[in-house]
């Protein structure tokens, strides 16, 4: 079922040092790389929201490459389009699979608030679960420090994902993004559209107004040097392991 709109609820979750859960409602596209739709202003997916400004596929390809993974068969993106102009993803997700169908690797693309981009390379197990050390300062409240467990399913239908950062000696830090897809019908899209007008600009705005409120209450900031990437993209070059 592809393309598809998503319309889910975004939550994310801490417990130290103050209690604090943040719920966003928002929708996402799953599109196939090979047949990218457009919608003009409501919905554009453009190669240098997620690379250097080639095309998605290529760029895409360009990486795995890199990591000495042949061209996949087929690539299923989860993100925000660009909607009147703005675009955000906080997290951009990949699945890739092999010429026979069979599952490649997944993809996860980070983006900060701050205009850095990050790709964790990932062979999740059966169930979509995987780890990976914690590469890329995302949070001002967080350090660049412990790692992630995250489990990334491919998508049928329904939108089961969720990222825990591990510190050590601190609870986790979790995000869950839960959905449903339908197909993305004009129809839908504009029915999306009007309950949620320019969801990745508001979006951004939430995150931003969330961290001055933890700010408010006393949640120290941690500097992003000498953590903090000097370069926009700070890809990572090691395989991250299968989740035990």
């Amino acid at each position: 079922m592809t393309p598809a709109l998503y319309e889910c609820v975004i939550t994310h979750t801490r417990t130290e040092p103050v209690r604090s859960v943040f719920t966003h409602r928002t929708y996402l596209w799953l599109v196939d790389l090979d047949h990218v739709p457009s919608h003009g202003p409501l919905a554009r997916f453009l190669g240098r929201d997620h690379g250097d400004g080639g095309g998605l596929r290529d760029d895409l390809n360009a990486f795995l490459a890199g990591h000495g993974i042949a061209p996949p068969g087929r690539v299923l993106m989860l993100c925000h389009a660009r909607v009147l102009g703005h675009v955000f993803n906080p997290l951009t997700v990949f699945w890739c699979r092999a010429q026979d169908g069979s599952p490649l690797c997944t993809v996860a693309e980070v983006h900060n608030t701050y205009g850095g981009r990050h790709r964790y390379l990932l062979h999740p197990d059966a169930r979509g679960r995987a780890q990976a050390p914690k590469e890329f300062y995302v949070s001002p409240f967080l350090p660049v420090d412990g790692h992630y467990r995250l489990s990334l399913p491919e998508p049928d239908g329904r939108l089961r994902l969720s990222v825990a950062l591990h510190l050590p000696d601190a609870p986790p830090f979790t995000a869950s993004v839960r959905g449903t897809g339908r197909p993305a019908t004009l129809g839908a899209l504009l029915a999306a559209f009007l309950r949620h007008p320019v969801a990745p600009l508001v979006g951004a705005i939430r995150i931003r107004t969330r961290g001055i409120g933890l700010w408010a209450r006393g949640v120290p900031v941690v500097p992003r040097c000498p953590h903090g990437p000097s370069v926009p993209d700070t890809t990572s070059r090691d395989t991250i392991r299968r989740a035990p």
